[in-house]
């Protein structure tokens, strides 16, 4: 008696399903085309306030970057579209998010020149099909940070 109950606890035991659903990673999660408005501040004055589409791309499981269109009126008033690349990712409950302090590279403007950008104190935050995008960007020699803060939807 005492095996056939052995018996049928380690039978049952055995015979449960581990075959759970994986994980999606968070970053494919996230990836794609995002389309909605993109409010940039300088000096606390609106500069600009458009539709805009910025794209995400998987790096890693837990990364991405991130693709800025470009911001202007034509011509040498122009900023070119620009990447932040391998933004860290972190979930919690239904949210994802993005956050790095700092990040610098330079990209060719309507001159031919190169120019340097550097972006701070970015957030990135996910949930559903929305993002909001927040972040300083210093170009070239420009004075003043322009304050961008991008929501949108993605498609």
């Amino acid at each position: 008696m005492a095996l056939a109950a052995v018996a049928i606890v380690f039978g049952v035991c055995a015979c449960g399903s581990d075959d759970d659903e994986p994980e999606v990673a968070v970053a494919a999660k996230v990836a794609g085309s995002y389309i909605g408005n993109e409010v940039i501040m300088v000096n606390n004055e609106e500069s600009s306030n458009e539709t805009k589409t910025y794209v995400i791309t998987k790096v890693t499981d837990t990364s991405i970057d991130l693709t800025v269109p470009e911001v202007g009126m034509g011509g040498m008033m122009t900023i070119p579209s620009f990447s932040v690349k391998n933004i860290p990712l972190v979930k919690s409950d239904d949210n994802i998010m993005g956050r790095l302090i700092s990040y610098s590279g330079t990209v060719v403007g309507a001159n031919g020149a190169e120019k340097a950008y550097t972006i701070g104190d970015m957030t990135v935050l996910f949930n559903d099909k929305t993002v909001v995008v927040k972040f300083s960007l210093k170009y070239g020699n420009m004075p003043f940070a322009m304050l961008t803060t991008f929501t949108g939807k993605r498609q």
